[in-house]
């Protein structure tokens, strides 16, 4: 009686493991992000968990502490370069604890919290590993579990040197913000093209293109593949002391017919359409994604603030809706667009109310035509020159103080500086006399040629616009 009393107890025993076993969350994923001030380790989980994290010195560990899950996933394919983690070791302490000890080469600053289902993510507990010496450059994520496939990025190409600028005055600053990014995929394809690369590509071409032109340099906001909180995005531009923000995305919509460009100001009352309204919606919910909390208002005198604040939004918002409708006209000269007027919406990304901001969508995603667009590497070149170009146009006329344009607004010089341009793969004559805003014969006369027949490599000599203005 005693042995078939024991044997019962056992086997009460091991279901109450079994039973705790079935509710324990599954940790099925780990994936790993490099930015430029912290590493980022996301855990997929089937449900909720509890966690804690705690560090140990000599030699320098991050323990993390996860109740009420089970590991069901390897952590050996982690790629840790350009990171403090030099390996990752986990142990199943119980059947419903996990501990996961992480080696580091240096000291780090963690920050953790877990995450709500949202959109195409489960549960997910978030470690991020902010460096005490910030500036390592990123890496690429590789994930410790098949995932969707991943665009290939195009490589940064390295901006061109600019000129020096007579009388040491200052270049126009352009800030660059490629939509999305690291855990935040953006919108995804039919055939698994993720937003976040399209638009870093995008970005990339247009800081090449922009930063050539004299007088210019852009800044990149997102250099590779990690996330950045959306009100960080403008910190970060306003930082570098951009004069406008450009934030790049491709739109998605539950109709894949879909198609077309569009160019996003801000809106003091909301959005423009119902489309807008649907658009401004989708990429605020990128802060969820990323697990950003809410931004608490300064300590200041909210009468003087408001007043300040209306006069500064009034400015900006105004030359938004310039630039961008010159952005939009020379984008319709390449592709089509999905309508002809600058839109408005309450993208967190342009409440920005000291720098002129907008918001460029180059196409549909989500419809298979464009896609394909959208990852053709001559179609991002293209995209980016129009962008160039509607800025150009605008910074032209509106040259802000103490800038090398102003100085020859102030001069009273109608002929701008002589220029150079480098033929491209997919550039046609016709195509950079529209970039440049001089005619077809005035480009073939400055050049010699008799035939509009160019080749990549080619150098041309641009025309100032008063000479390209007799032609």
């Amino acid at each position: 009686m005693r042995l078939r009393a024991l044997y019962a107890g056992l086997a009460l025993l091991l279901a109450m493991f079994a039973v705790d076993a079935l509710g324990a969350a599954e940790v099925r994923g780990v994936r790993l992000w490099r930015a430029p001030d912290n590493t980022r380790l996301v855990f997929d989980l089937s449900g909720q968990v509890q966690h804690s994290v705690f560090t140990l010195s000599a030699p320098n560990r991050l323990v993390i502490d996860i109740n009420g899950a089970q590991l069901s996933t390897k952590l050996d394919q982690l790629n840790f370069a350009n990171t403090p983690i030099t390996s990752i070791r986990s142990a199943q302490r119980t059947p419903n604890d996990v501990r996961v000890v992480i080696d580091l080469s240096s000291v780090v600053t963690p920050k953790s919290f877990t995450l709500a289902p949202n959109q195409q993510y489960g549960n997910r507990l978030v470690v991020d590993l902010f460096d005490q010496d910030a500036g390592a450059p990123p890496s690429v994520p590789v994930t410790a579990t098949a995932g969707t496939p991943q665009l290939p990025v195009t490589p940064a190409q390295p901006a061109a040197k600019l000129p020096s600028v007579p009388g040491g005055k200052r270049d126009i600053v352009i800030a660059i913000d490629a939509g999305h990014g690291g855990e935040d995929p953006g919108a995804i394809g039919a055939k698994g093209q993720h937003e976040k690369d399209v638009t870093l590509a995008i970005a990339k071409y247009l800081q090449q293109q922009i930063s050539q032109e004299k007088g210019f340099r852009a800044e990149l906001i997102r250099t590779g593949d990690y996330f950045i909180p959306l009100r960080k995005r403008t910190e970060i531009a306003r930082k570098k002391g951009a004069d406008l923000f450009v934030s790049i995305h491709a739109d998605a919509a539950p109709r894949p017919s879909a198609f077309g460009a569009s160019v996003f100001a801000l809106s003091d009352r909301g959005a423009t359409s119902e489309t807008a309204r649907w658009l401004a919606d989708n990429e605020n919910r990128s802060d969820l994604i990323g697990g950003v909390g809410s931004v608490s208002l300064d300590d200041k005198d909210r009468m003087l603030a408001g007043v300040l604040l209306d006069l500064s939004m009034t400015a900006s918002l105004s030359s938004s809706l310039n630039v961008g409708q010159k952005v939009l006209s020379n984008i319709g000269r390449s592709t089509p667009l999905h309508k002809r007027r600058v839109e408005q919406a309450g993208f967190m990304v342009l409440k920005s109310p000291d720098i002129p901001s907008i918001l460029v969508e180059t196409g549909f995603i989500s419809n298979p035509g464009e896609a394909l667009k959208l990852t053709s590497a001559s179609h991002q070149q293209v995209l980016a020159r129009s962008i160039t170009t509607g800025v150009r146009q605008f910074f032209m006329q509106n040259p802000p103080p103490g800038t090398y344009l102003a100085m020859l607004r102030d001069q009273g010089s109608a002929v701008e500086p002589p220029r150079e341009h480098r033929v491209a793969s997919g550039e046609s004559l016709a195509t950079i006399a529209q970039r440049y805003q001089v005619s077809l014969p005035a480009l073939r006369k400055a050049n010699g040629l008799t035939r509009d027949t160019v080749k990549v490599g080619q150098k041309l000599s641009i025309p100032t616009t008063a000479l390209a203005s007799q032609e």
